[in-house]
């Protein structure tokens, strides 16, 4: 199982896309998290209209979902057959509707919304919980290998994170606390309570990111992807 970093970038980084990851494992593969500047790219990465069997949206703000129309858009242009499974809070399956009335209905495929909850999905098993963030927002985890928290700060007695291979985090300042949000100090000292064996820092600050983020100390191995940067276990 592996994970392309898409974009590792916060909401209003002229440089970096928006957070998003991949995750491809034997069977499967699902794109986590679709913001507004993510779909390029994805076409970047692979453009073949069948290449995801699912996508899973961890919140609604713009950085995380409003890229969802173009690539459901895209998939119809270039001939998508097989269906597409997208796990999300209900709120978010009248986005594609808002964004290109009546198109859905010219589809070839069928589109399945799922709301979060611990389910089996081809060979990958995802459970849930949520963070503290200004909206409802929930970390994904993957096999009980890989999370990704989406937004927001992790449930600090939480066991969700425990011996994790990955974990993707969005560290948006380096050790001051934005509500919302964890900082890059507390993420590592998380991840360190939790026996995360690698911590992925993303989503993090745009002038923090142009400064360089100084020489981080941990006993977690600590990663800081670049776009399209791989993680293989």
């Amino acid at each position: 199982m592996k994970a392309v970093f898409l974009g590792v970038g916060e909401a209003f980084d002229e440089n970096y896309s928006n957070n998003s990851i991949i995750v491809v494992s034997d069977k499967t593969k699902i794109l986590l998290d679709a913001g507004y500047s993510v779909p390029q790219q994805l076409w970047k990465y692979n453009n073949d209209p069948e290449f995801l069997d699912a996508i899973y949206i961890s919140h609604i703000h713009a950085d995380h979902c409003f890229g969802l129309p173009a690539i459901l858009m895209r998939m119809w242009e270039d001939g998508r057959k097989k269906d597409l499974t997208i796990i999300c809070q209900k709120e978010l399956n009248g986005l594609l509707e808002y964004a290109y009335s009546s198109f859905q209905e010219k589809f070839e495929y069928k589109i399945i919304y799922v709301e979060p909850g611990n389910m089996q999905f081809r060979d990958l098993s995802f459970s849930f919980q949520e963070t503290i963030h200004t909206r409802e927002n929930l970390a994904i985890k993957i096999n009980n290998s890989i999370a990704y928290s989406g937004d927001g700060s992790p449930q600090e007695d939480s066991s969700f994170y425990k011996d994790l291979d990955l974990l993707i985090l969005e560290t948006y300042l380096c050790d001051q606390e934005k509500v919302g949000h964890s900082s890059i100090v507390s993420g590592i000292a998380f991840a360190e309570k939790n026996n995360v064996k690698c911590l992925a820092l993303t989503h993090i600050n745009r002038r923090l990111r142009k400064e360089g983020v100084k020489k981080i100390n941990s006993k977690v191995k600590v990663i800081i992807p670049e776009p399209l940067d791989e993680w293989e276990k």
